[in-house]
């Protein structure tokens, strides 16, 4: 694994973030919870979020775009950024699907350039891909990387549940009409409790002053960016923790990161984005902070 790759000792918060992030990525010993399961890969689509008007956004392998069953090797040391491979033909990063031939298991990642070429397997992995695809240190395996595109498609469901059979409605019995009882003035009123009537005696208690609020103030809507790609993705991560912890440290480094949760072919997964950024300068000074903080394969994206 390439140079930049090599974990950095960050300052204050951050360097507590590295070792969380990287403590125990030795395959032998991985727990339970990044072990993958299969069920469900029959499929090359899966829904990834739904929109309104029945349709939802689905990721289609895009094989065009990028393809490769090569062999690929973890080294044993801890990287940063997630979930990743590094293939020497990429021209840009990407998202991408990668399948371990030998033992079935798959996880959603990013794909960048190898920058450097050495003798063996074409394929780099990082720590976090290996735990997923359960890969050993130092044991080469046959992977599987294509492409990953996003497209809007009709959710045949959702779109059913919207027809309505004006057929069944036409059919239904006549409906008897009558006058409603009398309507309860206020929904205070109908739904304070009853209170027994005062005596007669007894003096009328004051009624309490009225207590004044302030009114919160209005929250601004985020400004659109004039950019074509005003965030910077930092990460892909299979363990939301993981996902967190990067977000956090970048939030000590004075950046506004999101986490997002997504899913595609059955595998959910986290990214972690800064932005957006409203002009070039901004994303420059952005993406050299985080390279400094030694997510070196940060990248610009849509959203």
């Amino acid at each position: 694994m390439y140079d930049h790759f090599r974990l950095r000792y960050l300052t204050g918060g951050a360097m507590l973030f590295a070792a969380m992030t990287l403590a125990g990525c030795d395959s032998a010993s991985m727990p339970g919870f990044l072990k993958s399961d299969t069920a469900g890969e029959e499929a090359t689509r899966n829904a990834g979020g739904v929109r309104g008007g029945g349709t939802v956004e689905r990721d289609i392998e895009a094989p065009e775009i990028f393809q490769a069953t090569e062999r690929g090797l973890w080294d044993g040391r801890p990287s940063l950024g997630g979930v990743w491979v590094a293939h020497p033909e990429v021209t840009e990063p990407e998202r991408v699907i990668i399948r371990n031939q030998q033992n079935g298991q798959f996880v959603i990642g990013a794909l960048f350039k190898r920058e450097r070429e050495t003798p063996g397997p074409v394929l780099q992995v990082s720590s976090d891909a290996a735990a997923a695809l359960e890969m050993l240190a130092g044991q080469p395996a046959e992977l599987d990387v294509v492409a990953l595109r996003r497209e809007e498609a009709t959710d045949p469901d959702a779109a059913a549940a919207a027809t309505v059979d004006t057929a069944d409605l036409s059919a239904a019995s006549d409906v008897e009409s009558g006058a409603l009882d009398p309507v309860t003035s206020g929904a205070g009123a109908a739904l304070a409790p009853e209170t027994p009537a005062a005596p007669e005696d007894s003096a009328a208690a004051p009624a309490p002053a009225p207590v004044e609020t302030a009114a919160a103030p209005a929250r601004p809507a985020p400004q659109a960016s004039p950019l074509d790609k005003p965030y910077l993705q930092i990460g892909i991560f299979s363990v939301e923790q993981n996902a967190r912890n990067t977000a956090e440290a970048m939030r000590q480094a004075g950046l506004l990161p999101a986490v997002k949760k997504q899913s595609s072919s059955g595998k959910t997964f986290w990214r972690v984005i800064v932005g957006p950024a409203q002009s070039a300068s901004e994303r420059s000074d952005a993406l050299t902070e985080i390279k400094a903080q030694g997510f070196t394969d940060a990248y610009a994206v849509t959203d």
